[in-house]
């Protein structure tokens, strides 16, 4: 992500431009087409991505705009969560099946951390407290919703648009988590000037990063008198699609 001579805020700035490389310059957005269900925009396609994607009639419509890129959109017939996932991974199934795009091989038609339909922000937390580290329901409760960190980046898979919601959980002195489903190998407790330079390495998740710049932020660890690069940080964390 940097060269070892890098200062930490050149390092996040670097972090923030990787997790935003697709609004950056020469990336692919100005090709792409918008994808829409029930008139809200919730991605981006590919050309390459809908040209086959045109080939299911029954799930998908372009909608022609005049000197612009079309827009792709969920037939509007599909009008529940349900319908809409059958066929979602009809198509997605499909073109696994037949190695159109290399990204489909690893595909599991699951999301770790997702929010699944008909489960809430809050209730989705309290599961994922549970599952990944053993955190009881009565503790995860009580955890206060503060913030969202938003961002989209490319790579050689595809576009991915991201939206986290960020909770402060401030647990008990003696508390200590537990592996428990196995997404999450070990736990550490470390100070924060610890935890502040492990996220401008390459061994933290670069999504985890950004939720604890988020943080850092927050509690006012970083100062916009101090931090050269503080509107940087707080715009990079914030970029919607």
């Amino acid at each position: 992500m940097a060269t070892s001579c890098s200062t930490w805020s050149e390092r996040i700035v670097q972090l923030v431009r990787m997790m935003n490389s697709f609004h950056a310059e020469g990336s692919s957005k100005a090709h792409c087409s918008q994808f829409c269900v029930a008139g809200h925009q919730v991605g981006y396609v590919l050309p390459q991505v809908l040209k086959q994607l045109c080939r299911f009639p029954d799930v998908f419509r372009i909608i022609e705009k005049p000197d612009d890129i079309s827009r792709l959109e969920l037939v509007p017939e599909l009008t529940t969560y349900e319908q809409r996932s059958a066929a979602m991974q009809y198509v997605l199934e499909k073109l696994k099946a037949e190695d159109y795009f290399p990204c489909l091989k690893q595909w599991r038609n699951e999301a770790a951390g997702g929010l699944a339909s008909g489960m809430g922000i809050r209730e989705t937390l309290i599961k994922e407290c549970q599952e990944e580290s053993c955190i009881p329901e009565s503790l995860a409760a009580r955890a206060v919703p503060v913030s969202t960190i938003s961002y989209t980046y490319e790579d050689e898979r595809g576009i991915f648009p991201e939206c986290q919601f960020v909770y402060d959980l401030e647990v008990p002195i003696d508390f200590v988590p537990r592996v428990g489903d196995g997404e999450v190998h070990e736990f550490y407790l470390w100070p924060l000037d610890k935890v502040k330079e492990a996220i401008a390495s390459p061994d933290f998740k670069p999504n985890c990063s950004l939720v604890v710049l988020d943080f850092l932020i927050r509690h006012g660890y970083l100062d916009a008198d101090t931090e050269k690069h503080y509107q940087t940080f707080v715009e990079g964390i914030h970029k919607t699609l």
